[in-house]
């Protein structure tokens, strides 16, 4: 009879479901498990950037010892990534294509107003506390600011503190009006650009960096007695190194430490901080820049 037919789904050992249910979880846990390293693995790349200030070689060049440096501190791989020009560095952090950008002051109110307050300068060095820019000439007739009206004039990129913004700001204080008063206003692109620009007779006059202009002077790469500088602007706060909020703050703390610990003492500090052109790095903050953006926002640059 029917009642009397063994229960085929139940003539399994009854230890067997368990075994079985306990194959299945293990097996899930270790599929987990190393989903979970691999991420972890991914993760274990810092990725950074810089505003393309200066030409590629440049930049690689110094990005070098750091990355170097960088690594044997955080225990991680770190890799560099060149942008076309400033507004590719923004964006890159912005969006966490990177993990850490060199910005000038302007480049990182850009990215600080653009992420809605996410970017964090973590370092800057100790010279960017009282930054500067000159303004240089092949002119002799051109002596001061005011000079300069009728002639044509070479900033760097439009997005750079020292190269435009800020020299723009000082014009404008002393009533200069750069779009009104020049003949031509021309972009270089870059520091180093500017000073050939100005060496090559293209414009009369241009503006930028003042390290970018003392290392060309140090590596005599430019002819002082041809071009000079003739206007030193007043000190204001530049460039840091910037991550994104979503950073994890172990991470950024320890980021920010292996600056701190850059020392001209060792061989390896005095390398990266000499390239760095740094004294030394010392922390920052994004208040050190509400002066770049209200510069920024007067010249409705932002």
């Amino acid at each position: 009879m029917l009642h009397h037919m063994p229960d085929l789904v139940g003539s399994h050992r009854p230890h067997q479901l368990p075994q079985r249910r306990s194959r299945v979880l293990k097996a899930l846990a270790a599929g987990a498990l190393a989903g979970f390293f691999a991420l972890a693995q991914a993760q274990q790349v810092l990725r950074i950037t810089a505003i393309p200030d200066e030409s590629p070689t440049e930049l690689a060049r110094k990005a070098a010892p750091l990355i170097k440096y960088l690594e044997a501190r955080l225990g991680m791989k770190v890799e560099y990534t060149p942008v076309t020009d400033y507004a590719a560095s923004v964006e890159a952090l912005v969006h966490k294509k990177v993990d850490m950008a060199w910005f000038g002051g302007f480049t990182f109110v850009q990215a600080n107003v653009r992420s809605g307050g996410k970017v964090l300068p973590i370092v800057q060095r100790e010279e960017d506390e009282r930054f500067r820019s000159v303004f240089i000439t092949s002119d002799p007739g051109i002596r001061s600011l005011a000079d300069l009206k009728g002639k044509d004039v070479s900033f760097g990129s439009q997005s750079s503190t020292s190269g435009h913004l800020m020299p723009r700001s000082f014009l404008l204080d002393a009533g200069i009006y750069p779009d009104k008063d020049f003949r031509r206003v021309a972009f270089s692109g870059a520091h180093d650009a500017t000073i050939a620009a100005v060496a090559s007779g293209k414009v009369q006059a241009g503006a930028l960096n003042i390290s970018v202009w003392e290392k060309f002077v140090a590596d005599k790469k430019v002819d002082t007695t041809k071009v000079r500088v003739f206007y030193t602007t007043p000190p204001y706060y530049d460039y840091n190194w910037s991550v994104h909020a979503d950073m994890p703050a172990a991470l950024r703390e320890k980021l920010a430490a292996a600056f701190l610990a850059l020392s001209r003492g060792t061989p390896e500090g005095k390398e990266v901080l000499e390239l760095q052109r740094a004294t030394r790095f010392v922390p920052s903050k994004a208040e050190n820049y509400k002066g770049i953006e209200a510069a920024a926002r007067s010249a409705e640059l932002l």
